[in-house]
Order: C-alpha cells, then structure tokens, then sequence
C-alpha cells in the first residue's frame, strides 16, 4: 500500500502573499511523493515568485491567467479542474477565499476552483487583521459548510510587524493534511489497528531510568501505512523524537506497566494489533520518590520482570474469543529464526517480523531494517534491506489481505 499520494494529479493554487515563497517547497514534496503537480498562479501571485521556479521543481507546466485567454480558449479550466483529484490553494489570500464563498470567478484559479469536481483544501496567509475580520471569518465558514478543507494559519511574526493568526502553515503539515483527507477512503476504511511504538523507559527516581536503543521508526512508520490505508489507527507510544501521523489517535505512556494497561484498554474493539514497541523485560523492584544520592548507593540494583503484554493478550483473546490479528516484533541478536518461532507459537501470534539486531544499518535506530516475516501456519518469507516505511506497507498489505479478503 503506497502512500495515498502517489499518481495523484494536484492543482496548486498560488495566491499574492509573501508565504508563496513556500510553494515552492510543497509542490516539490508533492512531487517527490509521486503526485503529478500543476501549478495555476494569479496575477498577485507572479509577483511574490516566478512560474519557473515551479517548473523547475514540478516538471509540469504553471499556468497563469493568460492561459486562459490563450489559444486554449475557454476551456482550459474545465481540462484542468476535470483532470484533478485535488485543489490545494497555498497561499490563500483572504481576496482569494472571499471570490470563492462569493462564487467570484474572474481569473484562472478562481474559474478553475468553480469548474473542479475534486476537494479543496485552502491554507490561508494574511495579517492577522485581516483574517480575525469577520467578513474573512465569515467566508471561511460559507467555505467550510460546503465541504472545503481549511489547515492553519498559525500565529506568529507576520510580514506586517504584527504577532498574531496570519502565517502559512508549514509545507510539511500541509501534506500530512492532504495524505490524511485523501487516505479517508482506503482500504482499510472502519477497521480499527492498533500500534506501538518506543521504547519504554524503567525508572529507578526522577531522573534515571533504564531503557532500550528502540527509536520508534518503525513503529511510526507502521502507524503512518495503517492510516494511509484508511485505518481508524491508535499510536500506543514510549517518549521519541518523532511527530505522529495527522489523523492517528495517541496514547503516550512512560513504562512497561503504562504500555500493558492502554493496549489491555483498546485491544478488544481492535481488529489487528501490531506491537511494534520494545518493551523493557525488567523493571527496578523499587522507586525512589527523591533522586538516589551517589553517596547513599550502595553498589547494588534489585530488579523485576516487567509484564508480558502479548501473553496478557493472547489469554483474553481466548477467552473472549477475539477475531483480532496479532502482529509482533522479534529483535534477536543470535538464534532468529528458532527464537522467533518460539515466541510466535508462545505468544499465539498471526505474524511475527524478526530482524537480526547485530547487521549492519538494520534495527534500532536505522532508518532501514532487513525483516524475516514468520507466519503461523509456518510459511515464511524474507526481505533485503529495506526502508523501514516500505517494510510497513508490507506489514498493512497483509493486514488488508486477512481483513478485507478474509485470508490468512
């Protein structure tokens, strides 16, 4: 299942803002996402940023008002609006956003945003004066009540000097938007997968813990194909530096126990479960409210194992009868495929991805990993090195396989 950009045709509509500075940075991530990307320009809008730029960076042509009085004639907008899957207006000025809820269509992307059967998604850029007026509001909602998609603006430092709502947001965001509106319909559409992510962290006071080199890539990464595949996807995840999927509903916990609690909390209206996260095996036995003085320290630590989540599930999905697949991780650094049997039949796993921790950019921290996918019925099959999101998207493939096809 690739990304929900991939193939699309996206209309990108450039409006007169200092912020269309940024297009330049979306339609060249949109592009590199696999989308095909034209770009439509208003006379305001030449004037902040040039349509080779946009070529440039697109490889497609950027129109502009005088393509509609060219020697296309009349017609180009409907070939333009008629061709699209999306409209994505960035910046939208607050002129722009008032001749769309007034159905104003005096120039190539107004015309072009009537004769489009596709969704919009606007991202305005004004002062914050002039967004806060309640004719801007006001247009806004007339847009919003037709199905129009708005994202941003943020507050911060506008070109005006002032500090308030007004700034674009930022391209990046834009696209998660954009994947998450377009993923709505996929596959996946109604099932509910829930995923974890991390490492969990142990604590012995307030400042020390014990802990693991998981970085939650992966998991991430999984959590991101889940929703991309149209899944109602729940992200149960132990502290990264990475930004959630637009659209996933978190849980952030800290430790092993908090782990156990929330997956026990939403396994039983899950379809899948795919446990991504490395969990501690042990835990100190005990909790010092005040930070352990190196003076006080003894030398010694007394530890505990930690909760066994996938058997937990395993006994209530027998016992309630759950339909749910279960997914787990094995990260082994000798012995993998017997280790990995071992705790797929243990654990009454569907599936289970072993990767070997000890090659070379695979595992913890890499952005690539090499993965055996062990099944329960003893089949097997084994990847190169991959990026860890395509290793996802083979994850959520068999997930749409067994869920939707009824295999498996």
């Amino acid at each position: 299942m690739a990304n929900p950009l991939a193939n699309k045709h996206i209309i990108l509509g450039i409006t007169g803002s200092i912020a269309a500075y940024k297009s330049a940075e979306l339609a060249s991530r949109l592009s590199q996402m696999g989308a095909t990307v034209n770009t439509i320009f208003t006379e305001a809008g030449l004037k902040f940023i040039r349509p080779l730029t946009l070529q440039s960076v697109t490889g497609n042509k950027a129109f502009a008002d005088m393509d509609l009085w060219g020697g296309e004639g009349h017609v180009v907008h409907i070939q333009i609006g008629h061709s699209t899957d999306f409209l994505v207006i960035a910046p939208a000025t607050a002129n722009t956003i008032s001749k769309l809820a007034n159905g104003i269509a005096d120039n190539l992307l107004t015309v072009t945003a009537l004769a489009a059967a596709c969704p919009v998604l606007i991202a305005p850029a004004m002062d914050a004066g002039m967004y806060n007026h309640p004719a801007t509001q006001q247009n806004i909602t007339i847009l919003k009540e037709r199905g129009v998609y708005f994202i941003g603006p943020v507050e911060g430092h506008l070109a005006s000097g002032l500090t308030g709502p007004g700034r674009m947001e930022e391209p990046q965001i834009i696209i998660n938007e954009l994947r998450w509106i377009i993923s709505r319909s996929g596959p996946l559409k109604g099932k509910k997968i829930i995923v974890t992510a991390g490492g969990t962290r142990e604590a012995f006071d307030p400042v020390r813990y014990i802990s693991n080199r998981s970085s939650g890539k992966q998991g991430y990464a999984i959590a991101q194909a889940a929703m991309d595949a149209g899944a109602d996807a729940t992200l149960i995840s132990a502290p990264t530096n990475l930004i959630p999927p637009r659209g996933v509903h978190l849980i952030p916990i800290e430790n092993a126990e908090q782990m156990s609690t929330a997956v026990l909390d939403q396994v039983h209206l899950a379809d899948a479960l795919i446990m991504a996260a490395a969990v501690a095996d042990f835990k100190p036995q005990t909790f010092q409210k005040q930070k352990i003085k190196k003076t006080d320290f003894n030398g010694e630590f007394k530890f505990s194992r930690t909760v066994d989540i996938l058997t937990e599930v395993a006994k209530i999905k027998q016992t309630k009868n759950l339909r749910v697949k279960i997914i787990g991780f094995a990260a082994e650094s000798e012995n993998l495929h017997a280790n990995a049997r071992k705790k797929l039949m243990e654990k009454q796993l569907d599936l289970i991805i072993a990767n070997d921790i000890t090659e070379p950019n695979s595992g913890f921290g890499a952005d690539t990993n090499r993965v055996h996918l062990i099944y329960s019925d003893g089949s097997t099959e084994e990847f190169p090195l991959l990026p860890k999101t395509e290793i996802a998207e083979k994850i959520i493939q068999h997930l749409i396989s067994w869920l939707t096809e009824g295999a498996g």
